[in-house]
């Protein structure tokens, strides 16, 4: 799933249709663990949680673009960085999902939400977002799936 539209930030959520209550955090982190990241498009640096950064295999929180990227499905990788490309030219929402792929170790599934946002300066600006890692790993090997 690769996803992006144009933010219109003055068209808010219906009212009641985003509510969010601690039962829905409980049952979210049974399934799932999250994080935030950034995206400094003045430098092109991204800034990564300590989850973030140990489950795609990076030695350290701050990486480009493109050491992300490398971390995802071969097949996958060109479709991410056109999403990125993307919302780096104009103020977006974006979604995608795909596979962490490093060699030696099950492939861990991974979901991203993010916006692009203060691109009306030349270079500037800024994108956010949530990783969402599933509490499994799939084993292609064996065609399993493993619970963390």
């Amino acid at each position: 799933m690769f996803k992006i539209i144009k933010t219109d930030l003055s068209s808010p959520f219906l009212p009641g249709s985003m509510d969010f209550d601690e039962s829905d955090n409980e049952l979210l982190t049974q399934y799932c663990v999250t994080e935030r990241w950034t995206g400094d498009l003045s430098n092109g640096l991204f800034m990564l949680g300590d989850k973030a950064m140990q489950a795609h295999g990076l030695p350290q929180r701050t990486c480009g673009l493109l050491n992300l990227i490398r971390c995802y499905e071969p097949l996958d990788r060109a479709r991410v960085l056109e999403l990125f490309e993307q919302a780096a030219s104009s103020s977006s929402s974006f979604c995608f999902s795909t596979t962490i792929h490093l060699d030696g170790a099950p492939r861990q599934p991974v979901f991203c939400v993010g916006e692009s946002t203060g691109l009306e300066e030349k270079y500037a600006g800024t994108i956010i977002g949530v990783f969402i890692f599933p509490r499994f790993q799939i084993d292609l090997a064996g065609r399993r799936f493993k619970r963390q």
